[in-house]
């Protein structure tokens, strides 16, 4: 896990600037949308964020098993890695 606080940290400073939230309420386990008051035009914003910090594409039904910040973090580790790898392939 102390090789992913990099990216943790990246994720928690743009979530807590972007959602005006203290950042030390980001637990793993605590609830994303209850956390950063998440209603439907907010998700739209957390689409564009992760887009403009990771370069990837996010669909909305990737949102539905996303329930605390670990899912959250787990699932950009997940799109890096295939985007990472992806990128591997083109370049090949």
């Amino acid at each position: 896990m102390k090789k992913d606080q990099p990216t943790i940290d990246q994720i928690n400073g743009f979530l807590s600037q972007e959602f005006e939230v203290d950042i030390t309420r980001m637990e793993p386990q605590a609830n994303l949308r209850e956390i950063l008051e998440l209603d439907s035009l907010d998700y739209i914003d957390l689409v564009v964020v992760i887009e403009n910090n990771f370069s990837f594409k996010v669909k909305p039904e990737d949102f539905i098993r996303i329930i605390s910040f670990q899912d959250f973090y787990n699932y950009i580790f997940s799109q890096i890695q295939t985007k990472e790898t992806s990128d591997v392939f083109l370049e090949g």
